[in-house]
């Protein structure tokens, strides 16, 4: 549905990423129907008279499955498939449809079954007995209860059942990232099939599958990046973003989403090619606010150079953007400019020093190692000698302990 005000250029560049994910999710496009509208219309979304058009289309053509490119209450959804006579999904359910494709480790499967469970929990019928051999049980079903009211029930059981296998999962990975935490660590972030798994692979070696499809990542991977001879950072490269992401989906992966939120730096990859980016760019800027990480420091990456056509594009975004990079992550075109930048922003979030700490006044050696690593060590019968380089962020509390200890 097109709502007023929208350009002409927008509705088709919705309807060709809708097109995108459905075909992502193994469907063929048999035609595409929009109205303009004030506003949804309580019972069809649409109008009743366009429903109706589309049924006549869909009974002619033999169609078996109807998207529409917005979130429908279940009310609608129903009213819609008793016209039709087929199935009807939104957007929502068509990108965790994606999502449940594309999950391979036990987090991303156990997130995409709590998102799905969010949002087919107020859409329930009687369609989920199978959760009581997951959840239920003797003694799982109330006296005087509706079988709809029991699928509800399995259902919450279910999900909070989820929430706390993903809290065992964020500690061990929050663990993890304790044992890393003495590296720099930058998060490639940005929207979906903007090249961010191609541009890790290629500085990283890290094998990340790459496929022209949306939502081809899912789980968040790792990697050591070397800079030079004596600076190590840590590269992850997280799911992609996309226009449109309900907020309980959000919510579902923030156990993906920690490794962008706990970073040092995000890396924001930008699709240059396509001809939306612009709006791209502010989707992203959109979630990273939900995530309440919009001030952390960025970098803005323009990616697929070499398949841009008009150059004026690069001139004008250098103006705007004189900080940003440009890059072909496939063709490995500016990626030295890349880690130059980055090695750069490591060292001037971290300082080496030389400090002492008097034997006299106590061991303090143990304060310092959680703030800083510990370059080179020497003592004579009276000083302890540590060369170390940590975080700007921690000056103050180092000088605390060697004004204390001196």
């Amino acid at each position: 549905m097109v709502k007023r005000g929208q350009s002409r250029w927008e509705v088709e560049d919705h309807l060709s990423e809708l097109a995108a994910l459905a075909q992502t999710s193994g469907a063929d496009i048999i035609h595409t129907f929009v109205q303009e509208r004030l506003a949804p219309d309580p019972a069809f979304f649409i109008g009743k008279g366009k429903i109706e058009e589309i049924a006549d289309f869909i009974e002619v053509n033999d169609i078996d499955l109807l998207v529409f490119d917005d979130e429908l209450s279940p009310a609608q959804v129903r009213n819609i498939e008793n016209v039709t006579k087929i199935k009807v999904i939104d957007r929502t359910a068509l990108i965790l449809d994606i999502f449940a494709l594309h999950a391979r480790t036990n987090m991303a499967k156990v997130q995409v079954e709590l998102a799905q469970l969010n949002y087919y929990l107020p859409r329930l019928t009687r369609q989920w007995q199978h959760l009581s051999r997951q959840v239920g049980g003797i003694g799982t079903k109330g006296p005087g209860e509706t079988q709809l009211e029991t699928d509800r029930r399995l259902v919450r059981q279910r999900i909070s059942h989820l929430k706390e296998k993903l809290e065992k999962i964020a500690h061990q990975n929050q663990v993890q990232r304790q044992q890393r935490k003495e590296l720099f660590r930058a998060a490639l972030i940005g929207y979906t099939n903007a090249g961010k798994s191609t541009l890790m692979n290629a500085l990283t070696n890290a094998r990340v599958l790459i496929e022209d499809q949306l939502f081809a990542t899912l789980d968040t991977t790792v990697r050591r990046l070397q800079l030079n001879p004596t600076t190590t950072i840590l590269v992850s490269d997280t799911v992609g973003f996309i226009r449109k992401l309900p907020h309980h989906l959000v919510a579902s992966f923030q156990t993906t989403l920690s490794e962008a939120i706990e970073a040092d730096l995000l890396i924001h990859v930008v699709d240059v090619t396509h001809p939306h980016f612009e709006a791209h760019v502010e989707t992203v800027n959109q979630i990273l606010n939900e995530l309440k990480i919009e001030d952390k420091k960025r970098l803005l990456v323009f990616n697929k150079v070499d398949r841009l056509k008009n150059h004026n594009i690069l001139d004008q975004l250098r103006l705007l953007h004189p900080e940003a990079l440009f890059i072909s992550a496939a063709r490995h075109i500016g990626l030295q400019r890349l880690r130059d930048r980055l090695l750069s922003l490591v060292e001037d979030q971290y300082e080496v020093e030389q400090i002492r700490l008097n034997y006299q006044r106590g061991a303090a050696e143990h304060l310092i190692y959680p703030l800083a690593k510990i370059l080179e060590k020497s003592s004579d019968d009276q000083y302890l000698y540590l060369t170390i380089k940590y975080d700007k962020a921690n000056k103050s509390k180092i000088s605390q302990i060697t004004a204390k200890y001196r």
